[in-house]
């Protein structure tokens, strides 16, 4: 069957739950190729709707300072493709009501409800799916034939930097420097870090003398 080449793209991730075979569940998200912003959307608008150039910015500045200004005072706003509102958190743990004071609580973000038909609009699924192809999460660190290649491409000079092993071993950064870290552990390290300035550094380690010699 050939491969599907159009359609919304999206990768697969581990879940923290585990399926009957002992593996991680999986559950699928879009790929980002590209995100747009407020001055997209400006450019848009006066290219094929007809509006002037800054017309768009200038509203949502407008929407912005009028749409706080009701959330502050603990309002809803609702808008054609959705409502906005404040949420709370309540401090500590608490039983009785007639204890809880207005110092018990505090702002814990916007709370936003999209509208039925802003998701019926946005639906993608019209377009089908395609997947990435590539390895799900970071299952990679478990495969030590790919770690080693990884970070023997990533050695200059018996320096390896973060971001190098980052891009030869496909992990996102906490991953990459969670492995990196945990290789400079133990009883025989393979490598020593150090940080200058902001960044860490790593050093590769010459391998241990065996035993008796």
């Amino acid at each position: 069957m050939p491969r599907k080449t159009d359609g919304i793209l999206f990768e697969l991730q581990p879940r923290p739950t585990k399926g009957d075979d002992g593996k991680p569940l999986l559950y699928a998200q879009p790929v980002v190729e590209r995100k747009y912003g407020v001055d997209d959307i400006d450019d848009f608008c006066a290219k094929y709707r007809h509006m002037s150039r800054g017309e768009v910015k200038h509203f949502f500045g407008i929407l912005e300072e009028v749409t706080t200004m009701w959330l502050k005072q603990g309002c809803r706003v609702e808008m054609p493709f959705g409502s906005f509102a404040p949420k709370l958190k309540l401090v500590g743990e608490h039983t009785d009501p007639e204890k809880v004071l207005g110092r018990d609580v505090m702002y814990g973000g916007i709370e936003f409800i999209p509208a039925k038909q802003f998701v019926k609009n946005a639906d993608c699924g019209r377009l089908g799916f395609r997947r990435k192809r590539g390895n799900v999460g970071n299952s990679q660190m478990y495969d030590p034939k790919a770690m080693e290649e990884a970070l023997r491409q990533s050695t200059v000079k018996g320096h390896i930097s973060i971001k190098r092993f980052q891009i030869n071993s496909g992990l996102k950064y906490t991953s990459a420097k969670h492995y990196l870290d945990s290789l400079c552990d133990g009883d025989s390290p393979r490598l020593q870090r150090y940080k200058e300035g902001r960044m860490w550094h790593y050093v590769v380690l010459p391998p241990a003398a065996p035993a008796g010699k």
